[in-house]
């Protein structure tokens, strides 16, 4: 059996051969003397198909601190074909968490210990062929405390508050067969090496055409030195070979290795994009008298960026940031993160279909199956190396960086990553110059900027931004990494609706009120309107200084740190399965754009399936000027309209019936349109598989999704039904399930209540193929099931040809990205030529320098409170946009005034950043800001999340700032004209 094996590989065998390494693994819990030998029996062991974590089950089951940790083994058999004999044997580990020693034929080969990113293995001094067993194992320890054995440091990323510890093999391994000259692996660290290269220069995007330029680390281990041609062919999205090219002729001495490089002009080119995934495949070759001896195939994508003006530029449009900063762990019930590819594509594809078009991935690198996923739906990406919170220093830094350097070179090619994060928060100068050192080095022109959270002074960062505050810049693109940080469950709808959850109630917080963390739906996405009006009305076009966008914190809930009432985080514009709350939608109407307003949209918040008489506050988030309300079809006349998207209805009488709302232009146009009806009583069970085009593999480790819905008779969703369904599964499959609020989450629980007449359930692939049934039922209601067949998946002793994500497709339905402008000039900037105080010592300039860690103060005394500002020229000004020091506390008594002419006078309002204060329009070339009077204490935000009142930012280091009632503290100022 295993000489047929080995012959019925041989006569693929050709050139590189690169293997699933996924199946026929086993694994057991516990410190297991000698499980490493090759003769060890693992009679009792659990056999697994990768990827997967040992304590994966527990996902949402048990909060972030309770996850299983400890020492796990997982071992397997593997045999080799005979072609492969006197060749380069590697593996590939995508990550293991946290540590671990690799095993094979009873030899330590390895230790892996960041817990994050990918490595490689050496193997073709240790294996055996000739049909004989090959065995790995490993040894992986994922303690919440592990240390790394060279420094005794722990790594500050392996974190109970944020990094989900599903410990084991999580993530996918690959086996690589090649010649012994040969093109390296992208795996710095055990292999030090960086593989290939891929990317372009000299872009013209209106002629579709750019220089595409690929280069091979190529290394000689034969004996003799050996003369090689390098050789590239470009092949599109249809598989058409689109170019072709060579490189110079090269010679390298045995045990040599050098970089090979080829280049050419390539013409109507279809540009990677938002929304529009369009990848090539680039394969690069080593020719040796005219034959290949060695191919590698690199899927990526060619699109320009450029990071100037406050903005960012992708294909020379103009795009604001809009999305998610989501826990790198992705993850999913009772599966933790281990999910095939196509999963990862469906929750990836739901953000760009939600209008985002940024993921900043939270701490740590994220997983390759997610970057190549990114790069399918056309998702932008932030990538971090591995951080906690603030800078590091000594072992912890070293750490950070060699991270760095790995993720750099393991995913350049992506084309989705678009920054690399250095740190979660601010770090050094001289570290931000490390790091950009290490960009520059190993992807000097892959149209990535390097920055940080904050850094909104640094000279070395390419971009910046707050976490909760709005900031602006004319220099590198400022975009908020974390905001509208609240919580609310999916179950609950407002306090009209069954369970009749009181809006913001639920368990203390570190012994307070928890409102922020205990939200119903309606507030919660609410609260996601509020928030990103600010980074709205500071989009490009606006001004001079302007900001990039945001980030809301977070996708999906998260099985990390919580605050609400549920054991797993509920910020997520979506549950755990991906299905989606009301500020999912309010994001979709918000965001269709690059900046402006692109498509119209309208979504109504909630349902329409109340009791009779019920008097509620309704809402609606559309893109219109004004909205107007119809009750089957007699309007309730105009809705209150706030922070740009918002229109409240107070004290709606609900009927039963229809309401439709109606979006309109300034002129009275309809721009969109949304309707609800009131469902009937709940009549039956609706089962569907999602994705029900793919292929279900018998392999061990595919997943198959269904939504199950309670319907009327009419087959309308019951938006208020609660009830209880009982599954049925027949065949050969693992029950997964779902997650709902109830005992352990109903975790695996063939018992799941839906959820405002939605839930859904998975189910897992066993090795063996065949017929599988699921059935669900409920008390007084129809029953319903699904029938699926899984498909046979072959693989011998450990080896598939099939790779994970290989057969999935790329998302274009947003098309190419838009020729025309992304958004139009709102207000003309009057720029400032200088400034004067009472003080000739005074720094003004500090007032409107496009540095908001910089600002100006008077010395404290009423009259010393004044800056009389210089424009560039006379202009019609009647705007001033400006952000004064503790701007979320303070109010300021001020009065503006051009000579003795007053423009405004009034106290300014506590904000998340800059307040725009209406002048009374009057051509001067001169204005003069006053405090007239003492300033106000006063938090505007006391419900915000998690934002200290005395932040450094916000108050400038100064202890007594909050007490000091005459000083005018300017950060920033600008003034502006109509266009």
């Amino acid at each position: 059996m295993l000489l047929g094996f080995a012959v019925t590989l041989q006569s693929l065998f050709a050139q590189r051969q690169t293997y699933n390494f996924n199946s026929d693994w086993q694994f057991k819990t516990g410190e297991i003397e000698g499980a490493e030998a090759t003769s060890f029996d693992t009679e009792g062991w659990t056999e697994v198909t990768l990827p997967h974590a040992y304590n994966q089950e527990e996902a949402f089951l048990k909060s972030i601190d309770e996850h299983s940790t400890g020492i796990v083994w997982y071992r397997k058999n593997f045999v080799l074909p005979e072609a492969a004999k006197g060749q380069k044997i590697f593996l590939e580990f995508e990550g293991i968490r946290q540590g671990g020693d690799i095993f094979v034929n009873g030899k330590q080969i390895g230790l892996h210990e960041n817990g994050v990113m990918a490595f490689g293995l050496d193997l073709s001094d240790i294996v055996v062929f000739d049909g004989k067993e090959n065995s790995i194992a490993l040894r992986i320890d994922n303690d919440w405390h592990y240390r790394q054995r060279s420094t005794n440091a722990t790594y500050r990323w392996n974190n109970i508050n944020f990094n989900a510890n599903y410990g084991g093999i999580p993530k996918n391994v690959f086996l690589h067969i090649t010649d012994n000259l040969y093109q390296t692996l992208p795996l710095y660290s055990n292999l030090e090496t960086t593989g290939v290269y891929v990317y372009a220069m000299a872009f013209d995007i209106p002629q579709a055409s750019a220089t595409v330029h690929v280069e091979s680390e190529v290394k000689n281990e034969y004996d003799s030195s050996k003369t090689f041609q390098y050789s590239v062919a470009v092949f599109d999205l249809d598989n058409k070979k689109v170019a072709e090219f060579t490189g110079a002729e090269t010679s390298l001495k045995p045990g040599e290795r050098t970089i090979v490089s080829a280049a050419q002009r390539l013409n109507d080119l279809n540009f990677w994009s938002w929304g529009y995934g369009y990848l090539y495949t680039v394969k690069s070759m080593l020719k040796v008298d005219g034959n290949v001896i060695d191919e590698v195939s690199t899927q990526t994508g060619f699109r320009k960026t450029e990071f100037k003006e406050g903005k960012v530029y992708l294909n020379d449009r103009v795009l604001q940031m809009k999305g998610y900063a989501q826990r790198t762990s992705n993850e999913w019930p009772a599966i933790g993160m281990s999910v095939p590819a196509w999963l990862s594509d469906f929750s990836n594809r739901m953000i760009v279909e939600g209008n985002g078009n940024l993921v900043r991935w939270m701490h740590v690198t994220p997983w390759k199956q997610d970057i190549e996923s990114c790069d399918r739906v056309g998702l932008l990406q932030a990538m971090p190396a591995g951080d906690a919170e603030k800078d590091s220093q000594g072992d912890h830094w070293k750490q950070r960086t060699n991270l760095m350097r790995d993720a750099i070179i393991y995913n350049r090619n992506n084309p989705s990553i678009v920054f690399y994060e250095s740190g979660n928060e601010s770090i050094s100068e001289a570290h931000m110059a490390e790091m950009k050192s290490l960009r520059d080095t190993y992807d000097p022109y892959g149209g990535r900027a390097i920055g940080s959270r904050e850094m909104l002074d640094s000279r070395e960062a390419e971009y910046g931004g707050e976490m909760l505050y709005i900031n602006k810049s004319a220099g590198i693109p400022m975009w908020a990494t974390e905001y509208s940080r609240d919580e609310g469950m999916r179950k609950y709808w407002d306090e009209f609706s069954p369970p009749f959850h009181k809006e913001g109630d639920g368990p203390l917080y570190k012994g307070e009120p928890a409102t922020s963390y205990n939200h119903n739906q309606d507030r919660h996405a609410i609260e996601d309107v509020i928030r990103w009006h600010d980074y709205y009305e500071a989009r490009p076009g606006t001004g001079h200084r302007v900001s990039s966008g945001g980030v809301n914190i977070i996708f999906s809930d998260s099985n990390t740190h919580y605050r609400g009432e549920q054991n797993y985080r509920t910020s997520g514009e979506v549950d755990p399965m991906r299905i989606p709350k009301d500020g999912y939608f309010a994001h979709q109407v918000m965001w269709n754009g690059w900046v402006d307003t692109e498509e119209h949209g309208t979504h109504m918040l909630g349902h329409w399936n109340y009791q009779p008489g019920t008097q509620k506050d309704f809402y609606v988030v559309s893109t219109g000027e004004k909205v107007e309300l119809f009750i089957n079809g007699t309007s309730q006349g105009f809705g209150k309209k706030a922070y740009s998207f918002l229109f409240t209805f107070e004290d709606l009488r609900f009927e039963t019936g229809s309401v439709k709302a109606v979006s309109y232009d300034a002129e009275g146009r309809i721009l969109s349109t949304a309707e609800k009806t009131t469902a009937g009583t709940p009549h039956s069970i609706r089962l569907k598989r999602l994705e029900a085009q793919l292929p279900f593999k018998a392999d061990g480790a595919d997943v198959a999704l269904f939504e199950v819905e309670v319907v009327d008779k009419d087959g309308q969703r019951c938006p208020i039904d609660n009830s209880k369904i009982e599954f049925e599964l027949d065949g050969p499959a693992t029950w997964l399930g779902g997650i709902a609020d109830g005992p352990d989450n109903y975790i695996q629980s063939k018992v799941l209540p839906v959820e405002n007449g939605v839930n859904r359930v998975m189910i897992q692939s066993t090795t063996q193929a065949g017929s599988i049934k699921i059935k669900a039922k409920a008390s007084g209601i129809k029953n319903a099931s699904i029938q699926l067949d899984s498909e046979a998946f072959e693989t011998q002793n450990g080896l598939a040809n099939v790779l994970p994500g290989a057969d999935l497709s790329s998302y274009l339905d947003r098309g190419p990205t838009p020729k025309t402008l992304s958004f139009s000039w709102k207000r003309k900037p009057v720029f400032i030529r200088s400034a004067r105080t009472a003080n000739e010592e005074d720094e003004p300039y500090l007032s409107y320098d496009d540095n908001e860690l910089t600002e100006w103060r008077n010395d404290g005394q009423a009259k010393t409170g004044w800056i009389t500002y210089t424009l560039a020229k006379e202009a019609e000004v009647n705007e001033c946009v400006i952000k004064l020091t503790g701007w979320r506390r303070k109010k300021y008594p001020l009065r503006i005034l051009a000579g003795d002419e007053v423009l405004f006078e009034g106290e300014s309002w506590q904000s998340l950043g800059y307040i725009t204060i209406p002048l009374k329009t009057v051509k001067t070339d001169e204005i003069t800001v006053q405090l007239a009077g003492a300033q106000k204490e006063e938090d505007g935000f006391n419900d915000i999340v998690e934002v200290d009142p005395n932040k450094e930012l916000d108050l400038f280091k100064d202890d007594k700032a909050a007490a000091a009632k005459g000083q005018l503290r300017i950060v920033e100022i600008e003034f502006y004209e109509e266009l």
